[in-house]
């Protein structure tokens, strides 16, 4: 499976879930197990580096301000939502976070930014069509850090600074 397959796969099923992040995962799961295991493990693959690219503390601050504040939980379930997204939003997001203002048409944090359930549909159609747990994939763990420069996301006035197209559309201040 090539990173347009990957991509075709995840718009199809966002498209077909009409955004909800729940639905898309289920169905996800449901297109997954009509491939071969071996495209599962790609399509797995796939996800799994694009999870482990958005680890970066821009994009985490860009989640507190969606969300209202963002846990090592919740970034981690925010980031398989941006993923869920396309590639569109995605790459828009890893490149210059605060142009999720523009991307997103809008954003309920009640149903978005939560898509933990997108991060194990591989998982789960490859046990379905094997019986057996997936296995490594051989990509580099994820960083022990997010990369780029830490700060603090409860400064109210730091987060309207560094993401103020953000902050003007969905910040709590």
């Amino acid at each position: 499976m090539d990173e347009t397959e990957f991509w075709e796969i995840i718009d199809s099923t966002r498209e077909a879930a009409e955004g909800d992040p729940e639905d898309q995962a289920d169905l996800l799961v449901e297109r997954l197990v009509r491939l071969d295991p071996e495209a599962v493990l790609d399509f797995a693959r796939h996800f799994e580096a694009r999870y482990n690219r958005a680890y970066r503390w821009e994009l985490w601050g860009a989640a507190a301000v969606l969300l209202g504040g963002a846990s090592d939980d919740a970034f981690d379930f925010f980031r398989c939502w941006l993923i869920g997204q396309g590639r569109e939003i995605f790459e828009g997001a890893v490149h210059d976070p605060d142009s999720l203002a523009d991307l997103l048409d809008d954003f309920d944090e009640e149903i978005d930014g939560d898509a933990e359930d997108l991060g194990y549909a591989a998982d789960e159609a490859y046990e379905q069509l094997t019986g057996v747990v997936t296995p490594d994939l051989g990509l580099p763990p994820q960083a022990s850090e997010p990369e780029g420069i830490p700060f603090g996301f409860e400064d109210d006035a730091a987060l309207a600074e560094r993401f103020p197209l953000l902050w003007e559309r969905f910040g709590s201040g």
